[in-house]
């Protein structure tokens, strides 16, 4: 079947448009859910900073900073520095949605101090998928441009194809890490009794919805990484 219709790719709507839409409900919903709770306010009235101070106590972790940065939900663990950085609208906020985010990098903190294999193993890929990921286009391109040349020009798009890959493998690598850091967070949340049974919903709610977005964008790329395979695929078949 043809994959351009009237102008239409249709890999690009029956693959990746589904895909970019549940990526912008995920954000919609991650925005939405943390503003909702962060109306909910703590009965033991810990700030966010504090909270995530004690998931790190509950877990035997020391020396990990805890800092301010600018920006919404531009909340971070930064493995380099062993700092947590927490956005203006989460670091001295008392709120359920706040407490939930904070404790979830606080979960990553407790991840590398305990070798989290999964943390570890998309930590190692890093350097690999970031080189991946900025040859991919301009080597499909590049294959593109030289066509004439045949098997040669094939060769260089499937291995922009290939460094595109490693992107992909970088996703569902950073899915296992982030459902556990959020695990571990509302276990100690819970185990430390930071929030009260009713006010852990609000926190398991925001980290749900977070853990979406990380759904959709691995979802994303794959769907990304197939439409390349089909397009191209085709376009070898076609050449035969």
């Amino acid at each position: 079947m043809p994959y351009y219709y009237y102008g239409f790719d249709w890999t690009y709507i029956v693959l990746v448009l589904p895909c970019l839409i549940l990526s912008l409900w995920a954000s919609a919903k991650v925005n939405s859910t943390f503003k909702k709770y962060s109306r909910q306010r703590t009965l033991r009235g810990l700030t966010a900073q504090e909270a995530a101070m004690r998931v790190l106590s509950a877990n035997g972790v020391s020396g990990v900073r805890i800092e301010r940065v600018s920006g919404n939900l531009t909340d971070h663990y930064d493995p380099r520095a062993n700092v947590i950085r927490l956005s203006d609208s989460v670091y001295d906020n008392t709120s359920t949605a706040a407490i939930g985010v904070a404790c979830h990098e606080a979960g990553h903190a407790v991840q590398y101090a305990q070798d989290y294999a999964p943390i570890k193993l998309r930590s190692a890929i890093i350097p690999v998928t970031n080189i991946g990921s900025k040859l991919a286009i301009p080597l499909i391109l590049l294959g593109i441009l030289f066509s004439g040349l045949g098997q040669f020009s094939d060769t260089i798009i499937y291995i922009g194809i290939a460094c595109f890959g490693l992107s992909v493998v970088f996703q569902f690598a950073t899915l296992p890490v982030e459902f556990n850091a959020s695990h571990r967070a509302l276990q100690t949340i819970e185990s430390t009794g930071i929030l009260t049974e009713e006010e852990q919903k609000g926190a398991r709610k925001t980290l749900t919805a977070a853990a979406m977005t990380y759904v959709a964008a691995t979802a994303t790329a794959l769907a990304q990484l197939l439409r390349l395979i089909v397009l191209f695929g085709r376009r070898n078949n076609d050449r035969r």
